[in-house]
């Protein structure tokens, strides 16, 4: 049997006890998610939500997590793109889904609580980050997804102790701000390496070791070009772009846009920075089970997105879905070294 992957986007059912009359205290708050935008998502609506103020959201001084829910109408799911947290600061990434099963798009920012009727911290802005590339480095595998993701959510939240930790997102669309809640667990260690741990000394498969059969370890269309370094040869020589996804297979709908996007930087950074794509599943079959890689590196569900240094430590790390902008943050990490 193999591993269960949790999907990267499978939206959070919260339960209606968790904060009774979210997104509003008329009657009916919370029970039901109405339609935020009707019309396809534009490329202004998805400027504005890439810049966010603190002055658009409410403070959270002196309010419970219920309260400031009670503030915003009900809209968008929350729909989480992370599922890794430990004690610290941690990063959320979330789209936002409304009744129709389509993206919204708006400035948004984040609020969290230990307990619903606990003090409230926040907000934290959650700058949408685009996963457009440029035609040329847009693949076939991408452009047959329908109702795809066009930006993601992302914000650094501090969860200081482990169990769970209640979640509100605040999203203003035209003159109204919306709510959706969510919940997270924080658990006391993982396996995964964290920023400035050593990345582990793995052989990832490369062009020559399939024998020049790139099927055999991309699925991507047409084929990444991010096979001709194995990691065990450059890890602590050069910085290193190490991501793991599985475009044509994979859970959620943002494996083929993070390969995208790796190619687009790639060119960028490619002289001065290793990329190298390793896909999921053993085979390319999920039945197989996962590749040895990933298992090296604790990892249960993809995409997941390593930056490593010239000496051998993790820069950055991001799980899920992740745009040009943190995509570029993280291999400028690497090449400036961990922290």
């Amino acid at each position: 049997m193999r591993p269960r992957l949790l999907s990267a986007l499978a939206v959070l059912c919260v339960a209606p006890a968790a904060l009774a009359g979210c997104g509003g205290s008329g009657e009916g708050g919370g029970a039901t998610s109405p339609n935020a935008r009707a019309a396809p998502a534009s490329a202004p609506e998805i400027e504005r939500a890439q810049r966010p103020t603190a002055a658009e959201f409410p403070s959270a001084e002196g309010r419970t997590l219920r309260e400031l829910a009670d503030t915003m109408r009900p809209g968008p799911e929350a729909a989480l793109a992370t599922s890794l947290y430990t004690p610290g600061e941690n990063r959320i990434a979330f789209g936002l889904i409304d009744a129709e099963n389509a993206f919204v798009y708006g400035r948004t920012a984040v609020y969290v609580a230990r307990r619903p009727n606990g003090p409230a911290s926040g907000p934290f802005l959650a700058p949408a980050d685009s996963l457009e590339v440029r035609t040329a480095f847009r693949s076939q595998t991408s452009n047959s997804t329908p109702g795809e993701l066009k930006a993601i959510y992302h914000a650094d939240l501090d969860l200081p102790t482990p169990g769970r930790w209640f979640v509100l997102t605040a999203t203003r669309v035209g003159p109204d701000l919306y709510g959706a809640t969510a919940d997270v667990n924080v658990v006391r260690r993982s396996e995964v390496p964290a920023v400035g741990a050593p990345a582990p000394r793995v052989d990832t498969p490369t062009l020559a070791s399939a024998g020049n059969d790139v099927s055999k370890i991309d699925t991507r269309t047409p084929p990444t070009t991010m096979h001709d370094v194995n990691l065990r040869d450059v890890l602590g020589r050069r910085p290193v772009a190490l991501l793991f996804a599985t475009p044509a297979l994979c859970q959620s709908r943002v494996c083929g846009p993070v390969a995208d996007i790796a190619e687009q930087l790639k060119a960028a950074y490619g002289d001065e920075v290793d990329f190298i794509h390793n896909e999921v599943y053993v085979d390319n079959d999920p039945d197989r089970g996962l590749r040895p890689q990933l298992t090296a590196f604790g990892l249960t569900t993809e995409p997941w997105l390593f930056t490593i240094d010239a000496d051998g430590r993790v820069a950055a790390r991001l799980e899920g879905a992740f745009g040009v902008d943190e995509f570029r943050a993280a291999v400028e990490a690497a090449q400036r070294g961990a922290s």
